[in-house]
């Protein structure tokens, strides 16, 4: 796991409820693996946007990431609503994920995240700036 330098993003996670905290830092850990494969982990910067843990880089697109109290069964992964990720996404995955609407990836908290397929989703979002001209992002399903 990656450590915290942001102060304030630590805080976010520690808050989050026993059952929620585990997921939330395993999508947390992915978004960091996945900068490192490609070759963006000294771009990527954790903040917080709308007080929400944000991850952003240069070369790509802003992810943000949480859980709400209101909807405590599920978890969200959002994306910028106007690119190309989530139509882009589900044409790669039609049956791989929960999507909401153009900005979101939902999970169920009680259920699984395949790592392979949302590592691929990551790594589109953080590399958009460079791809956003190619039909599908330049991708293919995995």
């Amino acid at each position: 796991m990656a450590a915290f330098a942001n102060k304030k993003v630590a805080m976010v996670f520690r808050f989050y409820p026993a059952e929620v905290r585990p997921k939330m830092l395993a999508l947390r850990d992915l978004v960091f693996e996945t900068a490192a494969r490609v070759g963006l982990s000294d771009d990527l910067k954790e903040t917080l946007k709308w007080g929400e843990p944000s991850y952003i880089c240069p070369a790509g697109s802003a992810i943000r990431m949480d859980w709400k109290e209101s909807v405590p069964d599920c978890y969200r992964l959002f994306f910028h609503c106007q690119t190309s990720l989530i139509p882009t996404f589900r044409e790669l995955y039609p049956d791989g994920f929960t999507f909401e609407g153009n900005r979101a990836i939902r999970f169920a908290v009680d259920g699984g995240v395949n790592p392979e397929r949302l590592g691929h989703c990551i790594e589109l979002a953080l590399r958009y700036h460079s791809i956003k001209h190619l039909p599908l992002l330049g991708a293919e399903t995995r």
